[in-house]
């Protein structure tokens, strides 16, 4: 089935840009936006990226604050992130996933472990779609496919909640500090 082919082979061949081939110039919010959906596979027109959103992740401390106006390599490597993880995690949990991964990490070094993964993800997912199946195989892929995700998206929430419950690393423990000593200041 040509679908299938079409979508095994954006499963193996794209990718989100390098850390080097990101823009190494700041970039405004709208240009920020137009460069966002060459990032990851889309089908259809979906959620997109807004500013608004991009400001709400600031907020919630998911994404660095802008230097000036401009967003730098940081700001689109943790975007791309971002923007994966929330198909499957809330934001709240992607962003402390990010930063436990960050921990002790250049946010180059966080961008190439997270690349790492998501090609393997890609990958295996790739390697499940055979091209010539047929209609009346669509629905055992399609099951195969979701039962996947839902075993992956357990396994996940666990190693989240266990993460949730260990002490904070040392930078950590400084980040929430500082965060809690804003709040209590607003108060």
């Amino acid at each position: 089935m040509e679908e299938l082919r079409e979508l095994k082979g954006r499963l193996e061949g794209e990718r989100p840009a390098e850390w080097d081939a990101l823009p190494d110039i700041g970039l405004y919010m709208d240009q920020l936006i137009s460069y966002m959906p060459r990032q990851l596979i889309h089908y259809g027109e979906g959620e997109s990226l807004t500013s608004a959103m991009v400001n709400n992740y600031i907020k919630d401390g998911a994404l660095p604050r802008a230097e000036g106006k401009r967003y730098s390599r940081t700001h689109l490597a943790y975007l791309t992130a971002l923007c994966a993880l929330k198909q499957v995690l809330s934001v709240k949990d992607a962003a402390r996933l990010l930063s436990s991964a960050a921990e002790g990490r250049e946010p180059e070094a966080l961008y190439d472990m997270f690349q790492q993964e998501l090609d393997r993800a890609l990958d295996v997912t790739a390697g499940c779609l055979d091209g010539s199946a047929g209609a009346e195989e669509l629905p055992r892929l399609a099951l195969s496919l979701a039962l996947r995700s839902y075993a992956d998206q357990l396994a996940c929430q666990r190693v989240l909640d266990i993460m949730a419950r260990r002490p904070p690393l040392a930078g950590q423990a400084e980040k929430l500090k500082r965060k809690n000593e804003r709040e209590t200041a607003k108060d």
